[in-house]
């Protein structure tokens, strides 16, 4: 899956960030955050359909923080936003820093979820959701067949 194909059309992205805010059921955020590189488009799409600023992080050392001024007001409500959730791992490192600044995450949405039974500690939203089989190395046919990994993505195998 690579939502880089659809985001890259803006009136589908715009449509998408409408469908996120439109399928949201909790309270307004005061903020859409989205971690650096796959949420930045669907993100800013989905502050826009809510009527709020869009701010994003970006792992510094392998760690995910707040740079280009941006900053979390004590208290606000933050909604994460990304491109898809995979293993939320993103997602959570995300939320580490929405706590570690004294804001509220009230939920997390993406426009494909293909973490399979695995859930967020948050109310979480996506517009697809994918039920894909991720098998270590050792039990994959296509790496016993040669076929080399193909990730397109911003994380490193």
């Amino acid at each position: 899956m690579q939502c880089a194909q659809a985001l890259k059309n803006p009136a589908w992205a715009g449509k998408m960030g409408e469908a996120l805010a439109a399928g949201w059921t909790g309270p307004k955020p005061d903020v859409i955050l989205s971690p650096a590189m796959g949420g930045l488009i669907i993100g800013h799409e989905a502050a826009r359909a809510f009527g709020v600023d869009f701010i994003f992080s970006e792992r510094e050392n392998n760690v995910m923080t707040l740079r280009r001024g941006f900053a979390l007001a004590k208290g606000a409500r933050v909604i994460i936003v990304e491109d898809v959730f995979t293993t939320g791992k993103s997602t959570l490192e995300t939320a580490a820093l929405v706590s570690a600044a004294g804001a509220e995450v009230i939920g997390a949405m993406s426009v494909i979820n293909r973490m399979g039974a695995k859930t967020l500690p948050f109310p979480s939203l996506s517009l697809l959701k994918l039920g894909l089989t991720a098998l270590p190395e050792a039990e994959c046919p296509l790496c016993r067949a040669g076929i080399p990994a193909v990730k397109p993505g911003s994380r490193k195998f």
